[in-house]
């Protein structure tokens, strides 16, 4: 291995004056340079000033949460497949490759559509602007297609990841620099550009077969395959029952359905660092708060935990409301920016039919306050430290 490892790094030293100023390749440089850093740590260190060092890069950071996403994109393609041969009727008949492989050919145009879109984009604008081609996208690539329904036109998900990542990435300078999360921008552009296509109270199964796998539905709007907070916002009690809300065998973004498979993710982010406890927690309070309130006052025919389980809740909560660019920074503001996050989704479920699922909206809004929050937080330590310093 260590062999390869060395004939690789070779090759690449063999090649990269061709990449660089004056190379006949001198075009493509921020392309190499990107693909360079994505397989080595760069050697290169500063040589003055004062730095924050750290065990860990972005590199490593963005694999850690593509690693913390793998059970979600895995049962959300089997999910994907467990829909379509329940809806046929063939789903006792059917073997367990068969209903992965389905929903595997059903997801991975996503997947592809999402990266060949987004990191295009990336690499077109850092030869533009002559910059590093940055890695933030490597997340980013992966979450989309798991915040929308298997149902979502492969040509529509390509404008909402160009208008992401020019929108609520690059035109604020960057990986580091943007205010909105790129996947909540993507999802976003989707609702209110194609509500019809967004709306959980349609048919969100995939209806084709794909190369002799899976069933071709004939009459789709026939099957009751609203996801339960569409039934909700219809005033219709969800059908699902709270196990198959858990495991995930329930209509609904392709990885936003298996609390458990998010679970696993959770504490793969909290376990290495990743992400914030503290930002994490406060988003499930402020929705078991607020659920709680609204279930006393009888404005919800559902129970707290339900909010919790349903929808994309639990996946904002771990996956992106967590995002270290966007959310809040300071310590005693993590708490804050989290509640106020949770405590939003729910309001935004409740008072507003037109919009079930609420949790994209609610982390937008969070993304919006979070400079906000943090300079309170910031100011009020300042303040407290003027006073004592008068006593």
């Amino acid at each position: 291995m260590n062999k390869k490892m060395s004939a690789l790094r070779n090759y690449l030293n063999k090649i990269k004056p061709n990449f660089q100023k004056g190379g006949k390749l001198h075009a493509f440089e921020s392309v190499f340079d990107g693909f360079e850093s994505f397989l080595y740590v760069p050697n290169t260190t500063a040589k003055s000033g004062a730095h924050i060092h750290d065990a860990i890069d972005s590199k490593r950071i963005m694999s850690f949460v593509v690693i913390a996403l793998i059970p979600a994109l895995l049962f959300g393609m089997y999910n994907v497949g467990y829909q379509n041969y329940q809806a046929a009727g063939t789903l006792a008949t059917a073997s367990f490759l068969e209903v992965f492989g389905f929903g595997f050919l059903a997801v991975l145009p996503k997947l592809l559509v999402s990266y060949i879109v987004g990191l295009g984009i990336e690499f077109a604008w850092a030869q533009w602007k002559h910059e590093e081609i940055q890695e933030g996208y490597l997340v980013s690539g992966i979450i989309i297609p798991l915040i929308i329904p298997v149902t979502t036109p492969l040509w529509m998900l390509a404008l909402a990841c160009a208008f992401a990542v020019i929108f609520c990435k690059e035109i604020f300078g960057g990986t580091g620099m943007n205010i909105f999360n790129v996947a909540v921008g993507a999802r976003m552009f989707l609702f209110f550009s194609y509500p019809l296509a967004m709306s959980g109270d349609k048919v969100w199964i995939a209806k084709d077969a794909i190369f002799g796998l899976g069933n071709t539905l004939t009459d789709p709007d026939g099957f009751t395959a609203a996801t339960p907070l569409g039934q909700l916002a219809q005033n219709i009690t969800p059908t699902a029952n709270l196990s198959d809300a858990i495991t995930g065998f329930i209509p609904g973004c392709i990885g936003e359905t298996s609390v458990i498979a998010i679970a696993i993710g959770a504490v793969i982010l909290l376990w290495t660092g990743i992400a914030s406890w503290k930002t994490m927690g406060s988003v499930f309070a402020g929705g078991i708060v607020m659920a709680l309130i609204f279930q006393a006052l009888g404005m919800t025919p559902i129970a707290w935990y339900e909010h919790i389980v349903l929808g994309g809740f639990c996946f904002g909560a771990v996956f992106m409301a967590t995002d270290p660019v966007t959310s809040a920074r300071t310590e005693k503001g993590k708490y804050f920016y989290g509640f106020f996050i949770g405590a939003i989704a729910v309001i935004v479920r409740v008072m507003n039919p037109g919009y079930p699922e609420g949790m994209m909206l609610a982390i937008f809004f969070g993304n919006m306050f979070a400079p906000l929050i943090d300079y309170i937080v910031v100011q009020s330590n300042i303040s407290r430290r003027a006073k004592r310093a008068i006593k």
